[in-house]
């Protein structure tokens, strides 16, 4: 009898039965060690392990700058089965790297089977420096995390299988985590672009916004593709700005509106230097919208707290209620960490709320043009259900500039 094989990098077994070598480790902080089968690019990275039961968009969630320091665990075992292509990338730069650690499957990776395939995505995973490893019983990986929190783990993956396992140990013990930990500057862009490119047509590609009707400039923090295209498409010019940015330079832009973006690690370690000019840009009046670590930033800016959640909200099935119009949406969502409603001023309402756990999943202010929401509207789990969140905006900018 002949073992199939379990991975990209499986040994193929001799004559009778063999056991496949396993060439990657999992090693969790607690001392757990999960082998499998390496793929994508040899190396031992730290981070923080979390899972996500989205079936599709793997591409996009792998190079969603929000994973920053994140082993991304996915319940769905059939990744990599479509390829992966240049279109669907979300980093904003082609060939910045997401700061994705890791990524851990169930099945092995098969040939891609789809017209838009340009790579397998071993290679893409190779190209882009990110370890991972297959054959491990994600289930029961995902119930841990559901018992025992996001535990920090490190990914390592050699072609030999050779690993010294008491150093991996250690280093997984001695990762310090993502409480305390700022990430954007790792993410954020060098310098002010421009953005024009509206959202992808079936047949035709992206397009571009030639009669813009209002100047949006966005904050970024590790700010998605899409978010921009869906921006571009709602009738908006957008100029993109670094994360340090100070309210000056923002402001001195003369903006009709103020995005803030999404964006990775402890928002209240972010905020040290980006709470102070979102102060700024709220007192100014200009009508702002935040997304993710965006709409973290706005809480801690009217003087609410962010805290550590358990397990995350990672995923593209999580059902929320805008409480503005009593309507649910199925949303895309991607956070270690939340704001806490019970910190929030009384001029900061909550508008929406996770139907998962209860958590805040937005808010706007009574006095302010200013409003922000903690999952993704740009991502399309299926239907369109939040992309009206964009038309809210806008329709902001324009009773601001009507006034």
């Amino acid at each position: 009898m002949t073992a199939p094989a379990a991975g990209r990098d499986a040994t193929p077994p001799a004559e009778g039965w063999s056991e496949p070598k396993p060439t990657a480790v999992l090693v969790l902080a607690d001392g757990t060690v999960l082998e499998g089968f390496g793929i994508g690019a040899e190396a031992s990275l730290a981070g923080e392990v979390c899972f996500n039961t989205a079936i599709t968009g793997y591409e996009e969630i792998l190079t969603d700058p929000s994973y920053a320091g994140q082993i991304i665990t996915f319940t769905f075992p059939h990744i990599g089965n479509v390829g992966t292509n240049e279109e669907d990338i979300e980093t904003v730069s082609m060939a910045q790297s997401s700061g994705v650690r890791g990524v851990v499957l169930r099945t092995a990776v098969t040939e891609p089977s789809n017209y838009r395939a340009t790579r397998h995505l071993d290679e893409w995973l190779k190209a882009r420096g990110i370890p991972g490893i297959s054959g491990i019983d994600t289930r029961a990986l995902t119930a841990l995390i559901r018992e025992g929190g996001m535990p920090n783990a490190v990914i390592a993956h050699s072609r030999d299988g050779v690993f010294d396992l008491d150093a991996l140990k250690a280093e997984a013990r001695q990762w310090p985590g993502l409480v305390g930990m700022d990430l954007v500057p790792g993410v954020t862009s060098a310098q002010r672009f421009a953005w024009d490119e509206t959202t992808w047509g079936w047949a035709t590609g992206y397009g571009r916004e030639d009669a813009p009707r209002h100047h949006v400039v966005a904050v970024d923090y590790g700010v998605k593709r899409n978010i921009l295209r869906l921006l571009a498409s709602a009738g908006c010019k957008v100029t993109v700005v670094p994360a340090t940015a100070s309210a000056g330079d923002i402001l001195a832009l003369k903006p009709d509106g103020v995005f803030l973006s999404n964006g990775p690690g402890d928002p209240a370690a972010t905020g040290e230097y980006a709470v102070p000019v979102i102060r700024e840009i709220i007192a100014s009046g200009v009508p702002t919208f935040g997304i993710c670590l965006g709409h973290q930033m706005i809480g801690l800016a009217v003087g609410g707290r962010t805290m550590k959640m358990h397990q995350g909200h990672h995923g593209a099935n999580h059902p929320v209620k805008d409480l503005t119009t009593g309507k649910v949406e199925i949303t895309s969502m991607n956070h270690g960490f939340a704001v806490d409603r019970g910190s929030l001023p009384e001029n900061a309402i909550e508008t929406h709320v996770s139907l998962f756990d209860g958590s805040n999943a937005g808010i706007a202010l009574a006095d302010r043009p200013v409003f922000s929401v903690q999952y993704h509207p740009e991502a399309s789990p299926g239907p369109h259900d939040s992309h009206y969140l964009f038309d809210r905006f806008v329709q902001m900018i324009e009773k601001s500039k009507a006034a």
